[in-house]
């Protein structure tokens, strides 16, 4: 049962391999649309702020989750 586990956790924990991919596109999106309009800079820094930190929440969720199965289903 524990190895079950300990699958179940490394499944969750492996949505912080998607958020870092997420946050890596938008970065380079975001640099590429400043560099073509740079005075549109200040709203497309506004928006690369809120969707990084929309997937960095995602991976966090995930890490909470396989510390709770870890921690509640020994």
């Amino acid at each position: 049962m524990s190895t079950l586990i300990a699958i179940g956790a490394g499944i969750a924990v492996l949505t912080g391999i998607g958020a870092g991919i997420g946050i890596g596109i938008a970065t380079g999106k975001a640099t590429e649309a400043i560099a073509r309009q740079p005075e549109a800079e200040s709203k497309i820094n506004k928006s690369l702020i809120l969707g990084c930190a929309l997937a960095e929440a995602t991976a966090i969720y995930g890490f909470v989750v396989a510390l709770i199965i870890i921690l509640f289903l020994q």
